[in-house]
C-alpha cells in the first residue's frame, strides 16, 4: 500500500472502501464508497466489525425506547 502523504505531513488518514473492501490511505474513493478516517490501517481493514457492533448498539437502544 503506498502512501499519498508526504514526510512532511503528520499522520496518514486510512478509510475502508466499502465496494472493493480494501483499506485505502486518505480519501481516494467516492465518499459513498468510503468509512472512516481511521487512525490505522488495522482499525480500517475491522471497519466492518466496527460499524455491526454500532448499529446492533443503535437497535438495542431504539428498542429500550
Amino acid at each position: 500500500m503506498s502512501s499519498v502523504y508526504s514526510e512532511k505531513d503528520e499522520k496518514p488518514e486510512f478509510w475502508f472502501n466499502l465496494k472493493t473492501l480494501k483499506v485505502e490511505v486518505g480519501p481516494k474513493s467516492a465518499a459513498t464508497y468510503r468509512v472512516g478516517p481511521f487512525a490505522t490501517a488495522a482499525e480500517a481493514a475491522s471497519a466492518l466489525t466496527l460499524l455491526r457492533k454500532r448499529s446492533e448498539g443503535w437497535e438495542r437502544e431504539e428498542s429500550e425506547d
